[in-house]
């Protein structure tokens, strides 16, 4: 063998050899990569060809090789690193030539194309990535990022290191909104860093809390990281969860684990919301201890501005009107839900038959899959699913479903009426949402008239009533609003003023508008109602109008009307669609939901016109064209990554590499010891790959050792994504130490960078290992909304 080493590890030297030197070369990453795969194969395959690279392979026909089977060793576990005294036998790297290898990769190749990029199950949520992108350029083109600068350094400015903390705060509501961390490093660069330094800030600080903020559109959701992380790791976690079933002769991954091997995209979001938070808070409690400790590096600022509106009512009003009363608000509606005050008065009911009862697990498997369950459920679970099933069993089985007579249904539904809850959790949202807006907007304007307030106050209450009253879950939704048409009158009339208050505050104008974005965008995927994709079309389509909102008010006060005309638009037509019933294809259609389809129509169509005249503004004032073509170029470049690594992967896997580096994880007897190696590696390649190479080539080919074992994938999926938001920021070669540097005024060194950000990436690092020591705060909300 060549320099003793085997031919697949020469192979995998001359193939990363050839990666590291196509990207360093500086030409387009994109193209680089399957340009690396073509040129590493044409040498791999002419040593080949030449006899010089060997491989040893395990002598399957052997007499020890026969013998662990007999012990009960699996045929997966058997490799050269567990069992190096095997007999083995020299072949050449491609068995059969590289003329067959070259074959079987274009068949490869071209399934894999078909699968992940033009018409795979997964190509639904790539589509996201395209519209995250466009909402994230078109709210940096649109200054968000600017006023949100301005104003957050307005609020925190006196405070200690108060610049510091309101770069992080910006940091995060910019990642919520752009995810996309090269725009974040430069915006807040450009803008914030000249503002630090004159204020008295260190450098060290300044750029390490932007580099460092800026980088948190890596792991909050919406991330494009985790969008293409989460689409990639689903596939290869159920591919590897029904390997393992096989393996230990389980029927399927369902029988084993005890529930679908599923990991989706809006799963990781929410399970990554509580890591995002974590951090960014850990970064602003370090700028603020930086501050205490070294006053003079991190003084108080006072920007000036603020509220439009005089003094507070009392020492305690802010207290009152933007803690205490929201809170109140808040846990008055939750825990009228829990005690059966408000609920879902949805009376429907199913002609189907429920399925009878059946056991947590199923039990009719062969001993090894049983023994497999038992290690992975624990002894307690395993008696109770037999228990269980003992049960049904004496009871007759599991009933299986069946249609119900016209009688049952009618039973099933008197029974939905009579256990509906008194008051509506639709409305009951819409109470809620009013008193906030209410007691807000008292907050901020405590000299005005509480007369439009407390009319609208009025009007919630009343609305109420009439909804404890007179609407129960029969009532028809045309006929409810025909009720509710006073209080929602009086609704209007305090909302009317309240809105005209809240505007004029300061911060609530600039936060307020991408906050409701953000809040719609997200909200859809973590509370279920869609997935990333539909979710990620209304982000854009905001996006678009909250730009052309900004733009039209530059030209004059009033401007902006057609998109607050459309705004309300899209909120009739949401109503509409929720509280009746648009399908007019159907036998009978009551008049009052042909009136709630004309009108939902109706207001589609302002929508789709504003939104286009939102498009011609943005046209007109140069802003479409850019944000277009930049949304364009970031994508191809997504995509262009994507089929080039998917060529480098088959050249891995066609000389056996991909096998071999699993072989070697496998070796390892623990299972945490396995995803620390893989955790270092990918730690290591951040320094000079970039987040899209490591997704698509380094996660293929660990992926099915780190996702087939006992696991969490939530977990492994949201600490690789902290992981390589880690390499981002680490020296030499952190891209968002590049990004800053870029944009840095000449006093600011690269010296300053790199030791500003050494505390933050202590920070990440800090970060990972308590993700590691308690993976609940990754897990726990995914497991709650579920």
């Amino acid at each position: 063998m060549l320099f003793g080493l085997d031919g697949i590890e020469i192979g995998l030297i001359i193939t990363f050899a050839c990666l590291f030197g196509a990207i360093m070369s500086g030409y387009p990453v994109a193209f680089a990569i399957g340009g690396a795969g073509l040129v590493a194969f044409v040498i791999i395959a002419s040593l080949d060809a030449s006899g010089i690279l060997i491989t040893e392979k395990i002598d399957t026909r052997s007499a020890e090789y026969l013998a662990l089977l007999d012990e009960g060793v699996r045929r997966d576990a058997i490799s050269h690193f567990r069992y190096p005294e095997l007999p083995v036998y020299e072949s050449a790297l491609f068995a059969n030539g590289w003329q067959d290898a070259v074959t079987r990769n274009l068949g490869f190749f071209v399934n894999r194309m078909n699968e992940r990029v033009f018409a795979g199950p997964s190509i639904e949520t790539l589509l996201a990535v395209a519209m995250f992108v466009l909402m994230g350029i078109t709210l940096e083109r649109s200054r968000i990022a600017q006023d949100l600068l301005t104003t957050m350094a307005r609020v925190f400015g006196p405070l200690p290191g108060g610049l510091a903390v309101s770069i992080v705060v910006v940091g995060a509501f910019l990642a919520a909104s752009t995810g996309i961390v090269g725009a974040t490093v430069v915006t807040m660069g450009l803008l914030a860093l000249p503002t630090m330094l004159r204020n008295g800030y260190s450098p060290e600080l300044s750029t390490g809390v932007i580099a460092a903020s800026g980088t948190l559109g890596q792991i909050i959701p919406p991330s494009i990281v985790i969008v293409l992380l989460g689409t990639l790791a689903g596939d290869i976690y159920s591919t590897a969860q029904e390997a393992r079933a096989q393996n230990l002769q389980c029927p399927d991954a369902l029988t084993y684990l005890g529930e679908a091997a599923v990991l989706s995209v809006g799963t990781l979001f929410q399970a990554a919301i509580l890591p995002g938070i974590f951090l960014a808070v850990l970064y602003g409690a370090y700028a603020f201890g930086f501050a205490i400790l070294n006053p003079e590096k991190a003084p108080p600022v006072d920007l000036g501005g603020g509220s439009t509106y005089s003094a507070a009512r009392g020492p305690n009003h802010g207290l009152i009107w933007y803690l205490a009363v929201p809170v109140s608000i808040v846990l008055f509606a939750i825990g009228s839900n829990m005690v059966g005050l408000s609920g879902s008065q949805d009376v429907r009911v199913s002609s189907v038959s429920e399925q009878g009862d059946q056991a947590v697990l199923r039990t009719n498997v062969p001993p090894t899959c049983q023994e497999a369950m038992i290690n992975r459920h624990g002894q307690e679970m395993w008696d109770l699913a037999v228990a269980q099933q003992a049960a049904i069993d004496a009871a007759g089985g599991t009933e299986l479903q069946r249609d119900l007579t016209d009688e049952e249904i009618a039973a099933n539904r008197a029974a939905a009426v009579a256990n509906a809850a008194p008051l509506s959790s639709s409305l009951m949202a819409l109470w809620v949402i009013a008193g906030l807006m209410f007691a807000t907007s008292f907050g901020v304007a405590p000299q005005q008239d509480r007369t439009p307030l407390l009319i609208g106050a009025g009007g919630i209450l009343l609305g109420m009533v009439f909804d404890a009253a007179f609407i129960g879950p029969l009532t028809s939704p045309g006929t409810a609003l025909l009720i509710l048409v006073v209080p929602l009158v009086m609704m209007g009339y305090g909302a009317k003023a309240a809105v005209k208050w809240l505007g004029e505050n300061e911060l609530l104008r600039v936060v307020f508008p991408p906050l409701v974005l953000i809040v719609a965008v997200l909200g859809s995927i973590l509370g279920g109602i869609t997935n990333p994709t539909p979710a990620a079309a209304l982000g854009a389509a905001g996006a678009i109008l909250l730009a052309g909102y900004r733009r039209m008010a530059e030209d004059g006060p009033g401007r902006g009307k057609p998109v607050i005309i459309t705004a309300f638009a899209i909120v009739i037509m949401l109503l509409a669609g929720v509280n009746f019933d648009l399908r007019v294809n159907i036998e009978e259609v009551s008049f009052e939901n042909w009136i709630a389809f004309i009108v939902a129509m109706i207001c589609y169509h302002i929508a789709i016109g504003g939104i286009l005249y939102s498009c011609w503004i943005l046209f007109r004032k140069r802003v479409l064209t850019p944000v277009v073509r930049e949304t364009a170029k970031v994508t191809s470049m997504v995509f262009a990554i994507l089929i080039g690594s998917q060529l480098l992967n088959l050249v891995v896997i066609s000389y056996g590499g991909e096998h071999y580096i699993q072989e070697f994880l496998k070796s390892f007897d623990e299972e945490w010891l396995v995803f620390l190696v893989v955790m270092l590696v990918l730690f290591i390649l951040g320094f000079v790959l970039d987040f899209l190479e490591i997704i698509y080539i380094v996660v293929p080919i660990v992926g099915p050792v780190i996702y087939g074992g006992t696991l969490d994938p939530k977990w492994v999926t949201i600490m690789i994504a902290v992981n390589l938001q880690t390499s981002f920021l680490t020296p030499p070669f952190g891209f968002a130490l590049f990004y800053l540097r870029g944009v840095a005024p000449p006093e600011v060194t690269t010296g300053h960078i790199y030791r500003g950000v050494i505390p933050f990436v202590l920070i990440q690092v800090l970060g990972l290992g308590l993700l590691w020591a308690f993976p609940d705060i990754v897990t726990i909300v995914p497991d709650l909304l579920k």
